[in-house]
């Protein structure tokens, strides 16, 4: 018997439309069903592509007697995180305040007013590994309510207020910090350096591209033949080729993986996500101007690849993920992690001649019984599974094989086209096909500098149907908004929304000039500024309701997987004031560093597009003014130089212009 989500866009409420739990939406009804009922809220976030999502719907939300318990005794409301972020990160707050850890899927209980009474992440269906069974975790919630309700109300009262005194607490307003915020950024990142595998901390270990992009922008900062400058250099090298080589890389269908289980960046969590190959594919550009070494073009183009031939929807924008979790064959009658992306040494075999099974198995670490390392795989999903990865170069592998490294690169070459062909053939993950503006609005800014650094106009048309499908589809001339699916979905967008899209129009504006796409970018940073401004937070910030009180003030501060609002609006805001010669932006900009200072001057490393964004102030932004008829050469250095400060705009006269502050100088 379907439920009351079948009506709705998200592929993950769809994905728990058929459940016995008569589950609601997100809004006002569910919650005034719970006042009438007298009933306590249950609510579960997360996203489609959530492995630990699924295993939690198939072992609880599918089980007719759990759900029974479910709908006895609770209001039952389901929420997409990535639909509604401010909804997500106003109980995550109350999850990790209370647990001391978070994630997904997220199961918090809340009073009929929207109070958090108890939280945590996953839950099995019986008790198991110190994790309270959910049945019997509902049946005592549901006895306190009933048995305790007033030191179970005083109890969530108390939360919430907690949570809200903390996170309303005013902005610090202190001076700009200094350039020694830069030296600090990059000591913190030694000392948690993997020396030995690339990345920082150990296991798991996720890309966090901002880390790197900052990195590099160090590079430039301190000069790479600087101490400094050569050991920002160091760790960006090495955890990028690291990640290359890595499982956590697709190497035949091209893109990564969301992160590494293990601190080898081999066996990965399979799921892809849109923002991180957007991110990353930045981070191989600027890795590429910076070494001019192919191998990091070659894997910023193969992210593009993915991106045109997999992600990308029919009306020119891009979906928001593929799934972990697929059936290892049709016939499957459960789906397992990494069924579609992992090899039997016998199917390479069957599939290519010996001698190229020989060279690819040899390339890639294939090994009979499965390469995945016991402490990687304790629950033996991948026994006898391969994860490819690129074990040995060209060169040993020629010499192994007796031949020319360039007969090499043909074998694996001619075997991989075979191997994804068969892989295409394979039941498929889930694809999560909504299109998030934000996530849009990073992939944007992607295509457009792989457009302008690698000289690609197929990049620069595939931003700029991006852009206008976001225009088209998301923008109402008034309001942006968060998503789309078959049709615009009614909730309106957030910071990140405008900041992402912003900075991707930065970027298209450079790659294919247009007045129209700034003119919009100032548009959307006019209403960011409107809708989103907290002066006494002094930054931008999310206000989630229920029954029209404001659960919640929420200025995010964290670049994670995803910038932080506040951090990227920097950058932008210091963009726009060059490009629109604007005194405006760059005051607002200002202050976003300012209210900063004290997490810049306390933990850098929490803030890496801060700390950019900071240099960028510090050093200036550098404009290139480009009339239409340039120079092949000057263009092409203009590709191969690696400048982050940089923004570029049409410009006229014979040759290229470069002003920095109030200074302009022809740019040769």
């Amino acid at each position: 018997m379907p439920n009351a989500l079948t009506h709705e866009t998200s592929p993950y409420l769809l994905q728990h439309a058929r459940n016995p739990v008569a589950w609601e939406p997100w809004g006002e009804a569910a919650f005034a069903q719970a006042r009438a009922a007298d009933k306590l809220v249950f609510l579960s976030i997360g996203y489609s592509t959530c492995h630990w999502c699924h295993v939690m719907a198939h072992e609880c939300f599918e089980d007719p007697a759990i759900a029974t318990v479910m709908n006895q005794n609770f209001v039952n409301i389901k929420v997409d995180r990535e639909e509604r972020p401010d909804i997500d990160a106003t109980y995550m707050a109350f999850v990790q305040a209370s647990t001391g850890q978070g994630g997904w899927p997220m199961s918090v209980w809340l009073t009929p007013e929207g109070k958090p009474v108890f939280g945590g992440t996953y839950f099995p269906p019986a008790d198991n590994h110190g994790r309270p069974g959910f049945p019997r975790l509902c049946g005592e919630l549901a006895r306190l309510w009933r048995d305790e309700r007033p030191r179970l109300e005083a109890s969530a009262a108390g939360a919430l207020d907690q949570l809200q005194r903390s996170a309303g607490s005013p902005a610090q307003r202190v001076g700009l910090a200094g350039p020694q915020v830069c030296n600090d950024y990059l000591e913190y990142c030694q000392n948690c350096f993997d020396d030995e595998l690339g990345g920082f901390g150990g296991a798991p270990k996720f890309p966090r591209p901002a880390v790197i992009r900052t990195l590099l922008q160090l590079v430039e900062r301190f000069g790479r033949n600087s101490a400094a400058g050569a050991a920002a250099w160091a760790m960006s090298r090495r955890t990028l080729s690291a990640m290359a080589l890595g499982g956590i890389h697709d190497h035949l269908g091209g893109g990564f993986h969301r992160y590494s289980v293990d601190r080898y960046w081999h066996v990965p969590h399979y799921e892809k996500m849109l923002y991180d190959q957007a991110q990353l594919a930045i981070a191989y550009l600027d890795a590429w101007q910076l070494s001019s070494d192919p191998a990091f073009s070659d894997v910023a183009g193969d992210i593009f690849a993915y991106l045109l031939t997999t992600l990308r929807d029919a009306g020119g924008a891009y979906h928001a993920a593929e799934d972990a979790d697929s059936l290892p064959s049709p016939a499957a009658p459960a789906k397992r992690e990494g069924a579609y992306w992992t090899w039997e040494a016998a199917q390479i075999a069957a599939l290519l001649g010996a001698r190229e099974a020989a060279v690819f198995s040899a390339a890639y670490g294939v090994e009979l019984d499965g390469n995945a390392r016991p402490a990687s795989d304790p629950h033996g999903d991948l026994a006898g599974q391969n994860t490819l990865f690129r074990a040995l170069p060209d060169s040993e592998l020629a010499t192994r094989f007796d031949c020319s490294e360039a007969a090499i690169r043909e074998c694996l070459r001619a075997a991989s086209a075979i191997l994804l062909d068969a892989r295409s053939r394979r039941p498929p993950p889930h694809r999560d096909d909504k299109i998030v503006t934000a996530w849009n609005g990073l992939t944007i800014a992607a295509l457009a500098r792989g457009a302008r650094v690698l000289a690609r106009p197929d990049l620069a048309a595939a931003a700029t149907a991006a852009a206008s499908f976001i225009r088209r589809e998301l923008w109402d001339g008034s309001c942006l908004f968060r998503s789309f699916r078959g049709r615009r979905g009614s909730v309106r967008a957030f910071p990140a929304d405008y900041v992402c899209l912003i900075a991707g129009l930065i970027e298209l504006h450079s790659a294919a000039p247009s007045s129209e796409w700034l003119d919009w970018a100032q548009s959307l940073q006019q209403k960011l500024d409107t809708d989103f401004w907290d002066p006494a937070q002094a930054g931008y910030v999310m206000r989630p309701t229920l029954g029209g009180d404001t659960l919640l003030v929420i200025r995010e501060d964290y670049d994670g997987a995803e910038p932080s609002p506040n951090h990227l609006a920097a950058e932008n805001l210091l963009k726009l004031a060059s490009l629109c010669d604007n005194a405006e932006y760059l005051t607002r900009a200002e202050s976003l560093l300012r209210a900063g200072t004290r997490l810049l001057e306390r933990q850098p490393f929490a803030a890496p597009l801060l700390v950019a964004a900071l240099d960028l102030h510090q050093r200036g932004v550098m404009t290139f003014h480009i009339p239409t008829a340039v120079p092949p050469d000057v263009l092409d250095k203009l590709r191969a130089s690696f400048l982050p400060r940089a923004v570029y705009s049409p410009g006229t006269g014979p040759g290229v212009t470069l002003c920095e502050g109030f200074t302009c100088r022809p740019y040769v």
